[in-house]
């Protein structure tokens, strides 16, 4: 495959709020937490409707969220501890189709889930989460990174959920080259610590820190 496929042409659609309450992020790989940190407990089918598939010149390409970065938890002091939870995120779902045909362009949208959370050190109702999208010929080099900004107002509760639409247009050198050759990564913008934390399986749910509500005793 030619090398001149290294452009990626990424196009902001608006975002979406849903006011759904969060819940944690599956993953393929058993997680082992610390003492203050969940394990995963259960498997479930992500919160997001898939796109309407189209009949295409070739099959889509291969989008994924990055383990390292499919969470994002602020620690204060770097110390995992639930005291010390500031902001959360998981990345609950991935949708997404594609269309092309001869030989232009793929156009992919995709739709992705965020769950999002405050925890003890949350001290704003907004927080301004970041997050990339790459394309990369599929396990080889990155071809492009697009970074957006996901701005989130909590309005007063300590969970929420949102919604991004994304189209990117991923250029081909002719009408040989299929969806196949590339791959999608999506993942947030972490520091190096919190993938550290994330590779690590050890993990706080988007509500960690919130405060319990207690069940009255039944009469």
């Amino acid at each position: 495959m030619r090398r001149a496929l290294t452009a990626l042409a990424a196009l902001s659609v608006a975002a979406a709020v849903l006011p759904v309450a969060a819940q944690a992020q599956t993953t393929p790989r058993d997680r082992q937490s610390g003492q203050q940190a969940e394990p995963e407990q259960r498997s479930r089918t992500p919160r997001i409707a898939p796109l309407r598939r189209r009949a295409n010149a070739g099959p889509c390409p291969y989008v994924k969220v990055l383990y390292d970065a499919a969470r994002y938890v602020e620690l204060a002091d770097d110390r995992a501890t639930i005291a010390n939870v500031g902001y959360t995120g998981e990345i609950e779902g991935v949708s997404a189709d594609c269309e092309y045909r001869e030989a232009d362009p793929i156009r992919l949208d995709m739709q992705i889930l965020f769950d999002l959370g405050r925890g003890a050190q949350a001290t704003d109702d907004r927080k301004t989460y970041r997050y990339w999208v790459a394309v990369t010929e599929r396990n080889s080099a990155i071809l492009a990174k697009e970074y957006f900004d996901l701005p989130v107002n909590f309005e007063g509760q300590r969970e929420t959920s949102v919604r991004e639409e994304r189209t990117i247009v991923i250029p081909r050198a002719d009408v040989s080259t299929s969806g196949s050759n590339f791959e999608i990564l999506i993942g947030f913008d972490v520091t190096p610590q919190m993938a550290e934390f994330n590779r690590s399986g050890s993990r706080f749910r988007v509500n960690a820190g919130a405060p319990q509500t207690q069940t009255p005793p039944s009469e």
